[in-house]
């Protein structure tokens, strides 16, 4: 196939943008990125690049006229949902209405949103208790990529969309309207698994309003439980969640997010910290992989189970984010399994990202961020270094997109294995941090000083297949989430074996050498996160009230797309 010149016009430089520029790479293709920023100058930017064509697979504003009129090129919208359905809220309607079967339609740009020519439609089954990112990250991610590479072919050989038929009854979908917090709204005494649909169907953005210990609060991340108590009620906290009864059992909720006031900005925090002291009388119910490894509860975030000689720990942070106290456990897991009978250390994720390094919503919401930045890059060294040191083989399952200090701790592993489709971003630069988590011993350690040096500094995502070939990566398991659990721990049982090298490389460990590592990039992030040096602080604070970009960075931008300027 012809290399083609594509715009890849976005709101961000998301995951499922990342993944299509990855993608059309692979490919052969040249995708440049223009992030939407003004509709007149995205305009004026799209067109003095002169693609051939446009494809936006995350894109909230409308596409500007200049574009899609007598541009001379086709702009395609990636749309979350089946041929017919039209409107912003697709995903979460998707879940509320409990749908079994949804997809993913490639449309051509128009007057009306969502109304154009269809280029590609691709369905698929709709996972029974997902929430929304999840879906998004997954099913709807694989549809879009397939969509993506779908409407590029067929771009190449001449095809011209076709309008949709709203009399054929293969076209299920339909305008819905925006869904509103009065759709999402939930009384406590309705059952428990009815409100969490609702909460799922919000999660990520914007979170269901609800009424909560004397106030009103956005709220995220639910899990069932079989207690039960006054509706409306917190009936416990573990870790960072609160336990809220409903009609006839409860649910734990993570995380949670005060109701602004007019002018102010709010944002997501664990729950436990947002509601503070409102939990003094609040007990506290106490389970841990190092003192309860064999607990039945629904609601672990790290939990551990052994399956022959493999020692399988999975943690499972919302948004895969790590916070000081969430590493201390993590810490304090490792430990304990580091002791158990075992061959090898499966250190996995669970659904969601692996992980995305430390906490940056805790960190913006202390009394001195950079002292709560400080802290939590030493307790994710310290998780990074139980890896680095423990005396079984031990495999890192990258069940998810990571980022940063994320990266690290999997390559902190002796073998690492990730799912198929993952995105890795092995850098720090664009917050303005040097970078911890001994990337300095374990990058080059895989990959080599001088690509790991261009990795650091060129700050672009790469992809599953990329990492495999440069050495990060030692295989890529099944996309399907179930199937690469049983490929994973499969691989883990038999990874000395498969990888002896691996196995005997840590013999050679050097723990002098990693003590001084994390010597000279804590002395880089104590400029960073205590100096601001590189304004960590605003980078921070923009990341965690969603700031829009101003303009996108040079480097996702291609010689070819910088027009006469």
């Amino acid at each position: 196939m012809q290399a083609l010149r594509i715009v890849l016009l976005s709101t961000a430089f998301n995951g499922l943008t990342q993944r299509a520029w990855l993608d059309l790479r692979e490919s052969g293709h040249h995708p440049s990125v223009v992030l939407f920023t003004d509709a007149d100058e995205v305009a004026k930017q799209v067109a003095a690049a002169r693609p051939q064509l446009v494809i936006c697979p995350f894109l909230k504003d409308r596409v500007p006229e200049a574009l899609w009129r007598g541009s001379g090129f086709p702009v395609v919208i990636v749309h979350p949902g089946i041929m017919g359905d039209r409107g912003a809220s697709a995903l979460d309607w998707a879940i509320m209405d409990g749908e079994t079967r949804w997809g993913v339609t490639a449309l051509q740009a128009v007057a009306e949103m969502d109304a154009g020519p269809v280029w590609s439609s691709r369905e698929f089954e709709l996972p029974p208790g997902i929430r929304k990112s999840e879906l998004y990250n997954g099913p709807v991610s694989d549809a879009a990529i397939f969509c993506i590479r779908d409407v590029v072919e067929k771009f190449v050989a001449g095809f011209r969309p076709q309008p949709v038929d709203y009399a054929d009854p293969q076209v299920r979908g339909r305008l819905r309207p925006n869904l509103k917090q009065a759709d999402r709204a939930f009384d406590w005494r309705e059952p428990a698994a009815a409100i969490k649909r609702r909460i799922d169907a919000a999660d990520g953005q914007p979170g269901v309003l609800a009424e909560l210990a004397g106030g009103r609060y956005f709220v995220y991340d639910a899990h069932l439980d079989h207690r039960a108590g006054e509706p409306g009620r917190i009936l416990a906290v573990h870790d960072d969640a609160v336990l809220v009864a409903c009609g006839e059992a409860s649910l734990w909720l993570g995380a949670l997010r005060r109701q602004p006031a007019p002018g102010e900005e709010t944002f997501k925090r664990p729950a436990r910290h947002e509601l503070g002291r409102l939990l003094d009388d609040a007990p506290r119910l106490e389970w841990a992989v190092d003192s309860h490894p064999h607990c039945e509860e629904s609601y672990q975030p790290i939990r551990y189970r052994q399956v022959g000689q493999v020692g399988e720990l999975t943690f499972e942070f919302y948004n895969g984010a790590f916070s000081t106290e969430q590493c201390q456990r993590l810490t304090r897991a490792l430990q304990w399994a580091k002791r158990q009978d075992t061959r090898t250390l499966l250190i996995r994720s669970g659904r969601g990202s692996f992980c995305n390094g430390v906490h940056l919503n805790v960190i913006q919401a202390a009394e001195h961020p950079g002292e709560e930045a400080w802290r939590n890059i030493q307790a994710i060294d310290d998780v990074c270094l139980e890896i680095l040191t423990a005396p079984q083989l031990t495999v890192a399952g990258i069940a998810g997109n990571a980022g940063a200090g994320g990266v690290m701790l999997g390559l902190a592993a002796d073998v690492a294995l990730a799912r198929q489709g993952v995105v890795l971003n092995p850098h720090y630069q664009t917050m303005g941090l040097y970078g911890s988590e001994y990337w300095t011993y374990t990058l080059p350690r895989a990959v080599g000083g001088e690509t790991a040096a261009r990795l650091w500094k060129d700050c672009l995502p790469i992809g599953a297949r990329q990492a495999w070939r440069l050495g990060m990566l030692q295989d890529i398991g099944p996309r399907d989430p179930q199937a690469f659990s049983r490929w994973l721990l499969s691989e883990a049982a038999g990874a000395a074996r498969r990888w002896p090298e691996l196995a005997r490389r840590k013999e050679a460990l050097d723990v002098s050498r990693l003590a001084q590592c994390r010597r000279t990039e804590l002395e880089e992030m104590r400029q960073d996160m205590r100096e601001n040096r590189n304004q960590f602080a605003e980078r921070c604070q923009g990341f965690v009230l969603k700031r829009r970009a101003c303009r996108t960075p040079e480097r996702l931008i291609e010689d070819w797309a910088r027009g006469d300027g």
